[in-house]
């Protein structure tokens, strides 16, 4: 059984066989699901708190 990936921006589980895996020059590993998250993060520097479509902010609001 493959083990479960959670996306780094996002915050959802990834599929077997399908996403990305980016390692940073520092050794940091980050999983994502697809090249929307990857830009988002990596590209343009955005905040998955305050990205509306991400689990992280849905969880966030659902907080408050």
């Amino acid at each position: 059984m493959a083990e479960k990936r959670v996306c780094s921006f996002t915050g959802k589980i990834i599929p077997p066989g399908t996403g990305s895996i980016y390692v940073k020059k520092n050794g940091q590993v980050l999983h994502f699901i697809n090249s929307k998250a990857r830009k988002n993060m990596l590209n343009l520097g955005r905040n998955p708190a305050r990205t509306e479509w991400t689990d992280t902010a849905h969880k966030k609001k659902k907080s408050n």
